[in-house]
């Protein structure tokens, strides 16, 4: 099983594909026209640096990327993926956006045009709604006295398993396999794969596997790899056939682990072994062991 920080990779590594990156920001924020194109974005680093209480601190982005008219810069636009609600989201958005502005604002980076900040939080959960604020003024305790000087902040979320059918159907990415997929768990509790042909298949699969906490889906990377024309369809297929061959092997399994202990029980109602003995021998507590005597 993966560990956080290799599952936090995972959930960033399709959309820092500039294809994907694109398609999400035309789709959310330009209602599918093909405003930003994949060569007008590059990269930024993800770190900004951060003095509390006299220390340094790193904190990261999940994916940020500039995006540029000739060598103008428009925009940063920042993704940020949510897998459950986290009511600071909005605080967190503010750093962010915040540590960006504050580098146009120093000296060595005067001559440089100025330019927005825009950070999208993408909820992918499909049982419930985001429950938390989105704004700064939701978050705070403010005194009323003191409220009509306190500026506000809003966070731009968007629920992908909630958007409109239509909206969904905008997107020309892999993302769209993963908001299909979304959508289809949250209207009908079932997933029917389509016959789309997946682009970046490794990222897909773990984005899925992340996402389903079914492993199948990565371990069938390796099945796949290589291939031409993947689709999801094929890939259910494979992690199906993983299933069935994963529970016949647990079936065996069992009925192995049934024989042997049952073999222990007649020899501790002979007398030749203790309780604590067979346990031991099965593998199991002696407390577990224990059940099956009183079973048998």
């Amino acid at each position: 099983m993966r560990g956080s920080k290799e599952k936090d990779i995972t959930q960033k590594a399709l959309e820092m594909y500039n294809d994907v990156f694109a398609d999400i920001i035309n789709v959310l924020l330009f209602n599918g026209e093909n405003v930003v194109t994949e060569d007008s974005l590059t990269d930024v680093l993800q770190e900004s640096i951060l003095k509390i209480d006299g220390g340094i601190r790193a904190q990261y982005r999940d994916i940020a990327k500039y995006w540029y008219n000739s060598k103008i810069k428009l925009s940063m636009f920042g993704l940020e993926n949510q897998t459950k609600p986290e009511k600071l989201m909005p605080l967190r958005i503010f750093g962010y956006d915040g540590a960006e502005y504050t580098r146009q604002a120093k000296n060595e980076n005067s001559k440089e045009a100025r330019y927005p900040v825009i950070t999208l939080v993408l909820y992918f959960g499909y049982n419930g709604r985001w429950c938390h604020p989105t704004n700064l003024l939701e978050l705070l305790d403010i005194d009323k006295r003191i409220k009509p000087y306190v500026n506000d902040f809003k966070m731009n979320l968007f629920e992908i398993a909630y958007l409109d059918r239509e909206k969904i159907d905008m997107f020309k990415s892999d993302f769209w396999i993963l908001a299909d997929y979304l959508y289809q768990m949250r209207v009908n509790k079932d997933y029917v794969a389509s016959d789309t042909v997946i682009e970046h298949v490794d990222e897909l699969l773990m984005l899925m596997s992340a996402m389903t906490k079914d492993y199948r889906f990565e371990e069938t990377i390796n099945e796949v790899k290589g291939k031409e024309h993947v689709t999801m369809c094929e890939v259910l297929d494979r992690v199906e056939a993983r299933g069935r061959e994963e529970g016949i092997k647990e079936g065996i399994k069992e009925g192995i682990k049934e024989g042997t202990v049952n073999i222990l029980i007649s020899l501790v109602n002979d007398g030749i072994l203790s309780i604590a003995d067979a346990a031991k021998r099965a593998g199991i507590s002696e407390e577990s062991f224990r059940g099956y005597l009183e079973r048998g």
